[in-house]
């Protein structure tokens, strides 16, 4: 392993240690820095691969020093180079977070040894970071590919479910921007207003279940008619139900809970309050709103003032009261989306 140019900081009182293996250290060109005080060692701002400080009883106080450089860089090797009968300050400095001792008097040989392992573990662990932080950013790079995909994915389904009635794929955009906006506004955390935004592109993907006669019909459904329309809800809610995917699972109950209504009223199954989910509640005006200023085979479109009209008699009936007020409170941002996607002028 290739240990040239790595960094050293070695402290000494009185006789260089480096000096017993110079020859070694100036082929592998170490980059040393040497200082007799302690003190102004500390105050070094370089980062070191490597630390030698010797103790010297009365002059050089390897404790005190191998304390104050842990306090300051947890992971930096330290070699403490020490009596050899000294038993009880080694134990000490191992304590205290050095890495190892070498005994004195110094054997040039052993003592190179040492530095040549010490130095070839901290390059070794080095390495080891850089790896660690490379698969990291590939594991990000990864998931971020594949969340787009999910996305990408989601938009799709939503553009395809769609298109027929609305004859604009933008409608679904319309939709989950909005519905992020009130998610947002009603203190939902950021997850939860992603999940809202990719989710609610597919609140209508049951509709695929539904012949294009009933759904595309010019005159009024009859109530066997509209009985069969009603059931994409339940389609949507089965086509999804079992996946783990966070957004389809998000999706299958936006699509099951957006035709309840706040008062009991709606469908499938007639929840009411907040029994209904929130995402649910939020697409329930979303939709209705798109609905009534989207003009389709077998209606005109209203006008937004008469939209907003019905939002607000709907309060405490078709929708959470609190919803539509944020609705109206924000009905400039909302106009704003709608435009964005020329779907108003």
């Amino acid at each position: 392993m290739n240990i040239n140019e790595m960094k050293i900081l070695s402290v000494f009182y009185n006789t260089d240690p480096l000096l017993n293996i110079k020859e070694y250290t100036d082929s592998l060109s170490l980059d040393i820095d040497k200082y007799q005080e302690p003190e102004k060692a500390l105050e070094s701002p370089k980062k070191y691969d490597l630390v030698l400080v010797e103790h010297t009883p009365d002059m050089l106080d390897a404790l005190a020093f191998v304390r104050a450089f842990r306090h300051m860089y947890r992971e930096t090797p330290i070699l403490v180079l020490i009596d050899a009968n000294d038993i009880a300050t080694q134990e000490k400095v191992l304590r205290l977070g050095a890495f190892d001792v070498v005994c004195k008097p110094l054997s040039p040989v052993l003592f190179q040894v040492k530095l040549q392992n010490t130095l070839k573990l901290t390059k070794a662990e080095s390495l080891l970071n850089d790896k660690t932080v490379l698969l990291q950013d590939e594991i990000k790079n990864a998931t971020q590919t594949f969340q787009d995909s999910e996305h990408e994915l989601l938009s799709v389904l939503g553009k395809s479910t769609q298109y027929k009635e609305h004859q604009n794929d933008k409608h679904t955009l319309v939709v989950a921007h909005c519905t992020k906006l009130l998610a947002r506004l009603a203190g939902l955390n950021e997850k939860i207003q992603d999940v809202a935004f990719h989710a609610s592109q597919v609140y209508d993907l049951g509709k695929v279940g539904i012949p294009d006669a009933l759904l595309l019909k010019t005159g009024k459904l009859s109530c066997d008619e509209f009985e069969v329309v009603k059931k994409h809800a339940k389609i949507g809610y089965d086509f999804l139900k079992y996946s783990q995917n966070p957004y389809l699972k998000a999706g299958a109950v936006i699509s099951f809970s957006h035709h309840e209504k706040f008062d009991g009223s709606g469908y499938p199954i007639g929840l009411s309050g907040e029994t209904i989910p929130i995402l649910g509640r939020i697409v329930a005006i979303i939709d209705v709103f798109e609905a009534l200023t989207s003009e389709k085979v077998y209606k005109k479109a209203w006008s937004i003032d008469d939209a907003c009209n019905y939002l607000i008699e709907e309060k405490g009936k078709h929708f959470d009261p609190k919803f539509v007020d944020l609705f109206m409170e924000n009905l400039d941002e909302i106009l704003s989306i709608k435009k964005k996607f020329n779907l108003v002028t």
